[in-house]
């Protein structure tokens, strides 16, 4: 659609502040950003919706012009909610670039131009999709005919019989199919389900491939759509694909594991075109609800920023407590009494890639929230923050009366990445990792300085193990685990390879399971009765393949040192 169509649709209510002679621009998308550079969400051709949340200062307008002017947009329609009008000096640099600008009244939603817009451009037409997206619009409002994603997929099942759910990342329910209606009494997306459309997602979403996805789970096939913001389906084979299949993937990468996923009960492989736009289209007003929730976040996450500041600056007790006090009325909201607190620390890393702490941020938030939890609402409970490449989350614990600080309750390290591990292996690269350490209840400001280093220190025992996705908690730290973290790589591979290579040689020529021998002896400390009834042999057997490992190292396995010894090769090999 043209630029100018927008001013003729009174509905929508635009007042056009600039950019004339540019109203014959060609509208292939639209997004709503607030972010200060959006330019990684962005392939040219959007109408861009903003409600100037990015701007500070009037220094602000020029840098956000210049992005989007070269990252191609068609133009920008800036809403008068945040400040009661459009400033200046977004006018000023929006002709500067030449980038028509539209003025937005407060009376008209984002989700109205956003919903015309993809009507528009998808070239809809047909009986029974043009009803759905006629509705769209109510997805976004408030009262009683609103809800969120909810109604839009309400109206897929009611209209196309198209049964949906909004998952997270991690394969949180996010929305799903009012139990009431034609749906009544049906089951919902078992987790087993929702964690294996997770995991498909995040597997091929981050090769930069195009949705939709198609997974077979059992004897049902469901069409995969990533949530991406400003994102839309290709038409047809664009100008330089080779750089927007590389664009594509780079994007993939940085967003997989924050992204929502739409899953469709159902095989989009023959759809028609304009059904499969249609679903794009509802990935984009998913999306706007994604902002909009990760936009409250904000004060919770100022929370705990202000809180890991003061704590890494050595600020005095009574100042931490101070902020705590204000913390805890936001996140747990009618509590009586100061809660006690948590730490949890978490890391993303992936080879090439700097910056990470806005990744493991939204990551970590996601984990915390719980593989049972539909919405935001328990997330709403979590403040996390980012320095560097880690992301802090200050989690509060209600203080139950007798309870010893450091005592067991609370988050359990296990127990955060048991639902998540499979979808978070399959969304990371061969060489990407995430890691968590937790930290020890405290209840006071002086002991949280305590409980961070703690779970840094959780968190390098965590990543000295092997796999994608590690956690290790407070309780771990009081063992010689703490230590093998430390050793340097060369010190390792020498002792390891000193003790049990010539294990390991000998296996191989005579298959003789020295190795397991070995691991099974020392799990039943040196009990020659337990040992040989474990591995099923004969004590004298046993006997003898000790022998030859004592043999074959020079060691003694009578003696504690030298036991010792092989215990810590096994657990560092």
């Amino acid at each position: 659609m043209r630029l100018r169509a927008l001013l003729d649709t009174d509905a929508l209510g635009l007042k056009l502040l600039g950019g004339e002679d540019e109203l014959d621009r060609t509208v292939r998308g639209v997004m709503t950003t607030d972010l200060r550079d959006p330019s990684r969400y962005l392939s040219g051709g959007e109408l861009v919706l903003t409600g100037l949340a990015w701007r500070r200062g009037a220094a602000d307008s020029e840098p956000f012009v210049r992005i989007l002017a070269q990252a191609g947009v068609a133009a920008v329609a800036a809403g008068t909610a945040e400040l009661g009008h459009v400033p200046d000096d977004l006018v000023v640099a929006c002709a500067r670039h030449r980038l028509p600008l539209f003025e937005v009244h407060e009376s008209v939603a984002f989700a109205t131009v956003t919903e015309h817009v993809v009507r528009q451009v998808s070239g809809e037409r047909a009986g029974d999709l043009a009803a759905v997206v006629d509705r769209h619009r109510r997805m976004m409002t408030s009262g009683p005919a609103g809800g969120g994603p909810e109604v839009v997929l309400d109206l897929l099942g009611s209209d196309l019989d198209l049964r949906a759910w909004v998952l997270s990342p991690t394969g949180r329910p996010i929305a799903g199919p009012k139990a009431a209606g034609p749906s009544a009494g049906e089951p919902t997306l078992p987790a087993e389900v929702r964690a294996r459309l997770a995991a498909e997602h995040l597997a091929t979403a981050r090769t930069g491939r195009r949705g939709p996805h198609r997974v077979t789970v059992g004897q049902t096939t469901y069409s995969l759509f990533p949530v991406r913001p400003g994102r839309r389906a290709p038409q047809g084979p664009p100008v330089g694909q080779s750089a927007r299949d590389a664009r594509d993937v780079r994007d993939a990468r940085e967003t997989v594991l924050s992204e929502w996923l739409l899953a469709v009960e159902a095989d989009a492989a023959d759809w028609t075109g304009e059904r499969l736009d249609l679903l794009h289209g509802v990935t984009q007003l998913i999306a706007v609800e994604q902002e909009r929730r990760d936009a409250a976040r904000t004060v919770r996450r100022r929370l705990a920023q202000e809180v890991l500041e003061l704590v890494q600056t050595g600020a005095a007790p009574t100042e931490i407590g101070a902020r705590l006090r204000v913390a805890a009325p936001v996140l747990l909201p009618g509590l009586g009494t100061a809660p006690h607190w948590q730490v949890v620390v978490a890391r993303v890393d992936r080879a090439g890639e700097a910056d990470g702490g806005p990744v493991a941020q939204a990551l970590l938030e996601e984990i915390l929230a719980g593989p049972a939890s539909a919405g935001p609402e328990q997330s709403d409970r979590i403040a996390v923050a980012h320095t560097g490449d880690e992301a802090v989350a200050l989690v509060p614990l209600p203080a139950v009366a007798g309870e010893r600080e450091g005592s067991g309750a609370g988050i359990l390290a296990d127990a955060l990445l048991e639902s998540v591990r499979e979808p978070l292996t399959a969304g990371l690269e061969d060489d990407g990792r995430v890691t968590l350490g937790v930290s020890a209840a405290v209840h006071s400001a002086e002991g949280l300085r305590g409980a961070l280093e703690e779970a840094r220190h959780a968190r390098r025992v965590a990543a000295a193990r092997p796999g994608r996705v590690c956690a290790a908690g407070h309780q771990e730290l009081a063992s010689h685990v703490l230590l093998l973290p430390f050793v340097p790589d060369d010190v390792r591979r020498a002792f390891t390879a000193r003790l049990l290579d010539p294990l390991r040689d000998y296996d191989r020529r005579h298959r003789a399971e020295l190795i397991p021998t070995l691991e099974a002896f020392l799990d039943c400390d040196g009990s020659w009765t337990r040992c040989a009834s474990r591995l099923h042999l004969h004590v004298n057997t046993l006997r003898y393949r000790v022998g030859r490992i004592e043999q074959l190292t020079g060691r003694d396995l009578s003696r504690l040192e030298d036991k010792l010894d092989f215990f810590l090769a096994l657990r560092m090999s």
